[in-house]
């Protein structure tokens, strides 16, 4: 549970990653580059850009998708944030955050890495940066009903095949 264990994570997870669209092989090359000369790019303190933790939460039959609403990005978008020096893994940042986002206990985490997105924001550093979001496939329970966070405006269950317009989502 440090910076080096979460780096160590964060590089063997796109390591092992095998995307198929060139696009993707590109961010992977470029997460690879931006690892190694970043000692601490999993934390939020690190400026220029930092490792995210997203998460996909699926319904326990995987017909809808949960999507917070999230104030600074003002668009549905899926769930996760900043890893913590705290979390063991990427992994488990993504289902702590999931689980905090969501209310949902029993979440269950496929811990390979299911893709990647970079895109600039201003997050909670008040300034300009990337993050680099490491997404994971999330399973809830039969039955799970989110209870929105103080970190969304909205928390809603989506069918798979309509999501929202402008939503900002990476399926397969």
């Amino acid at each position: 549970m440090s910076a080096e264990s979460l780096h160590t994570s964060a590089r063997d997870l796109i390591e092992s990653w095998l995307p198929a669209s060139g696009s993707d092989r590109s961010l992977r090359e470029a997460l690879l580059a931006f690892l190694g000369s970043a000692p601490r790019g999993c934390l939020r303190e690190h400026a220029p850009g930092h490792i995210t933790a997203s998460a996909l939460v699926f319904s326990h039959d995987e017909r809808e998708l949960l999507l917070t609403l999230h104030p600074r990005v003002g668009r549905w978008i899926q769930l996760g944030g900043h890893c913590e020096e705290s979390d063991d893994s990427v992994a488990a940042a993504a289902l702590r955050e999931a689980t905090e986002e969501s209310g949902i206990d029993g979440l269950s985490i496929e811990p390979a890495l299911y893709g990647a997105q970079a895109h600039p924001i201003t997050c909670s550093l008040g300034v300009p940066t990337r993050h680099l979001d490491l997404l994971f496939r999330i399973k809830a329970p039969e039955g799970a009903v989110p209870v929105c966070s103080s970190e969304s405006l909205d928390l809603r269950w989506w069918p798979v095949d309509a999501l929202p317009d402008h939503a900002d989502v990476l399926l397969r």
